[in-house]
């Protein structure tokens, strides 16, 4: 492993960044492990981000930094809860012990008591924190990616912009992982729907890093949001030898390539790239966002009418271990879709209840009162839609519909439930449903023009209705 070329102590303080340790080695491989999770690439010749991390705390086993990053990436990477996984929760509090036992910089005190509100669901104070971290230290990587992951997991579009909007003039083009801001940034222009500055900005992130999967990913979304389904196979086939390279998001990058076949109607390049791709890549990697990729992409394929045969089954495999988590309701949902779609009726039934109980008394945990507010509901809708009752699945659905941007996720990857809103109220019995489904297709239209999968579903309304 050689991290000779990552920032040692001096480095770290020359940035105006002091890290409280006296390893050079350690601060190395705190860069290094910052560094993959930036690029979204475990680096093989540095033993991955576990090699990493495991390699710090050999080197300085009380460095409260090391500790931050190594709970931190667990925490956002939302695949255990604090609250069932007791190796996680000491963690965190070790983490806390540390920082109370030593005289560690208030920037670093703000990194610990942020990963603390984080490890308890109270995801928008610990977002505030990174961003006092930010106001005094805008280069601070760390805080500003913990922030954006955050950001995410709320659906809190403007903040997902404006976070690194505020810290861009900070940067400068010789700072370590400055190309990377762009495709940040370019991700919160699109969620807030200015397409075409999101396209500069990632591909102005692309000419100075070919191989930024995150910025590719952005492209991606353009195109999707815009339904250009020609330039977004074009561009992700063009690209996919510098993409493929980021483990973390290879499988993501796939799905949305997949989207665009799925949105042509081609649905077996789409079911291809499930099997030999998104499929293969969740079950080896047991990562959160490959996993949801592929529940999303079954329940899509069979809202439009395509056997999806034992996938469920398989699949199942992978989500049921998740089923008492309800770290996010986004992952929920998604668990959701797989039990519902493999007829695991009780499976399903104890996610609802588990989320139900929950949301009684959420206390400061920013999920379990979006559970609460959205959750709950949407779950339900999923559950009547799957037994045939849909005109309750839209009476359900249709409250929500402005508000289920509060589950997180991006505006691609919630299209699934207004897709769910428009199927259940076509099939429902009511001619009033049935008028709102054609009014949706109508809206879906006029926000995204040129789309076949609009225009295949205004068909099918057209032949149910008359």
């Amino acid at each position: 492993m050689n991290v000779s070329s990552f920032r040692d102590c001096q480095a770290w303080r020359a940035e105006g960044l002091p890290l409280s340790t006296t390893s050079n080695e350690a601060c190395k491989l705190f860069d290094a492990t910052l560094t993959q999770y930036v690029k979204w690439t475990n680096d093989e010749t540095l033993g991955g981000i576990e090699g990493c991390i495991s390699a710090m705390k050999k080197a300085d086993p009380n460095f409260v930094m090391g500790h931050v990053i190594s709970t931190g990436l667990e925490l956002v990477s939302t695949t255990s809860s604090p609250r069932l996984d007791e190796r996680l929760a000491s963690a965190v509090r070790r983490t806390v012990e540390l920082a109370n036992a030593q005289d560690v910089s208030p920037r670093e005190k703000l990194h610990v008591k942020a990963v603390e509100l984080f490890s308890r669901g109270n995801f928008p104070k610990a977002c505030e924190v990174w961003e006092d971290i930010l106001l005094d230290h805008p280069t601070d990587f760390l805080a500003l990616k913990f922030a954006h992951d955050g950001y995410f997991y709320m659906g809190a579009q403007g903040l997902l912009r404006d976070s690194v909007a505020r810290v861009l003039p900070h940067w400068k083009p010789h700072m370590p992982l400055y190309s990377y801001l762009k495709g940040l940034y370019s991700f919160g222009l699109l969620e807030t729907r200015f397409y075409d500055q999101a396209l500069k900005e990632a591909m102005e992130g692309l000419s100075l890093t070919p191989e930024d999967a995150w910025s590719v990913h952005s492209v991606a979304h353009v195109h999707e949001m815009k339904a250009e389904v020609d330039e977004g196979l074009k561009f992700m086939e063009s690209r996919e030898k510098d993409w493929q390279v980021s483990d973390m998001l290879a499988s993501h990058n796939y799905w949305h390539w997949a989207l665009y076949f799925m949105e042509k109607g081609q649905y077996e390049s789409a079911l291809q790239i499930y099997d030999t791709q998104v499929f293969k890549r969740c079950k080896a990697s047991g990562a959160m966002l490959d996993i949801v990729d592929a529940c999303s992409m079954l329940w899509r394929l069979e809202m439009e009418g395509v056997c999806v045969k034992d996938r469920w089954r398989e699949l199942l495999h992978v989500t049921q271990p998740h089923t008492d988590d309800h770290v996010t309701v986004f992952n929920d949902l998604h668990f959701l879709m797989v039990s519902l779609g493999a007829k695991e009726t009780e499976t399903a039934r104890r996610l609802l209840e588990g989320l139900q109980e929950l949301a009684k008394e959420p206390g400061d945990n920013q999920q379990h009162q979006v559970a609460g507010s959205v959750g709950v509901s949407v779950c339900e809708a999923m559950m009547e839609y799957g037994q045939g009752n849909y005109s309750r699945a839209v009476e359900l659905l249709y409250p929500l519909r402005y508000s289920v941007v509060d589950i997180g996720g991006s505006d691609a990857q919630r299209d699934l439930f207004s897709q769910l809103l428009i199927h259940a109220a076509i099939k429902s019995e009511s001619t009033r449903h049935q008028k709102l489904g054609r009014c949706l297709l109508v809206e879906r239209d006029s926000a995204r023009p040129r789309s076949p999968l609009t225009r295949r579903l205004m068909q099918k309304a057209l032949a149910l209705h008359h």
